[in-house]
């Protein structure tokens, strides 16, 4: 199992922050990555919410990612679980309101893991986990840029 964790804080209120998050039609519109969502079965946000991605990748082809919510506390943590080739994913959303500078912001930490579910995929994990974490950091970090940004504010920076 591999695990990438990326926080950053952003100047925007953890609600308006959690509505970005589970707004899925609304995804493609902030989401640099994401070209389409398509929203699989009907009833609100919430454990057993599906919906299918269509993610950019670097090299400019796309890719369906399909995810489904696991867990959803409102407006505080936000666990998805994605099915891949090999590995099952699980991506853990937290919002955390702080004080800094002595305004409100959110301190916004993604966690990422990856546990292989075939035996090809723990040979890939082990032959290209470093290359591969570092892909996901980078995507992660791209998605926390991008909702600083949906939410009106360019200035987010790195926790950790």
């Amino acid at each position: 199992m591999s695990t990438v964790t990326v926080s950053a804080f952003i100047e925007a209120q953890h609600a308006d922050l959690w509505r970005l998050l589970t707004d899925l039609p609304a995804r493609a519109d902030w989401l640099s990555a994401v070209d389409a969502v398509e929203v699989l079965g009907t009833g609100g946000f919430g454990p057993g919410t599906v919906w299918r991605e269509t993610r950019v990748r670097p090299d400019g082809g796309t890719e369906p990612e399909e995810f489904e919510v696991i867990e959803a506390v409102a407006p505080g943590r936000l666990v998805l679980g994605s099915r891949g080739a090999g590995a099952d994913y699980r991506i853990t959303w937290t919002l955390r309101t702080v004080e800094r500078r002595r305004r409100g912001c959110t301190e916004v930490t993604v966690e990422h893991e990856a546990v292989p579910t075939r035996a090809y995929g723990r040979v890939l994990a082990l032959i290209l986990g470093g290359l591969a974490a570092r892909a996901v950091e980078g995507a992660l970090r791209r998605d926390l840029a991008d909702l600083a940004l949906a939410a009106g504010t360019a200035r987010s920076t790195e926790a950790a």
